[in-house]
């Protein structure tokens, strides 16, 4: 939501309900993890009352596990927290499980696969970034391609294919079908395919994205 234009906000969300967007992605960004102040919470407040679709929160933000309080996190979000924002990874992990909602945990491109391995009965999910956090418009990182294909392996040999796998940055249509091949099944969608153009194209880009996806 951070590339959708505040003017627009409105006409935008609607276009997502007639599509039936599954979640609307929120990146909160404290310039402290991440070089970029992003979304708040008065806006997560505010988008609440704009529609019933549920949120994909993305916490770019410094030790998490002692901010998850003000965010105000539903059972019907998914809320991703940073590897890398964080010692102490368990811990903020056990604190998010306890607003009931899906626990995914965020890997920058430069952060190993095997991480994961003493989190994994922690998580509903992971949130493999493509590119390097903080900007929208970036070109993904070529070597998160081979990563995703890794990370795909790691869960088929743990046994934990029933995690969700979720792909952010520059997941252009040319992208998607390919990460959709190593397991992805959560594509977060900003200037690369859903917001190109006006909000008169919106609707044909979420078509032509869902085409390699569905």
């Amino acid at each position: 939501m951070m590339c959708s234009n505040l003017v627009d906000l409105a006409e935008t969300i609607n276009i997502f309900e007639q599509k039936q967007i599954d979640y609307l992605h929120i990146d909160v960004m404290d310039g402290i993890f991440v070089p970029n102040f992003g979304l708040g919470v008065d806006y997560i407040r505010g988008l609440r009352d704009l529609t019933k679709i549920p949120l994909d929160i993305h916490l770019m933000i410094t030790d998490p596990e002692y901010k998850l309080q003000h965010i105000g996190i539903k059972e019907t979000d998914v809320v991703s927290v940073h590897y890398e924002s964080t010692y102490h990874v368990q811990r903020v992990l056990d604190r998010l499980k306890m607003y009931g909602c899906k626990c995914f945990l965020a890997i920058n491109p430069a952060t190993p696969v095997y991480v994961l391995e003493e989190v994994l009965d922690y998580l509903d999910g992971i949130n493999l970034l493509m590119v390097n956090p903080g900007f929208a418009g970036q070109k993904i990182v070529p070597s998160t391609l081979k990563k995703a294909v890794k990370l795909q392996h790691f869960l088929q040999e743990a046994g934990r294919t029933d995690i969700d796998l979720e792909v952010d940055g520059n997941i252009t249509v040319e992208n998607a079908a390919k990460l959709k091949l190593c397991g992805a099944n959560m594509f977060v969608a900003g200037t690369s395919s859903i917001f190109r153009g006006s909000i008169a194209d919106y609707a044909d880009n979420i078509d032509k994205l869902r085409s390699v996806i569905d």
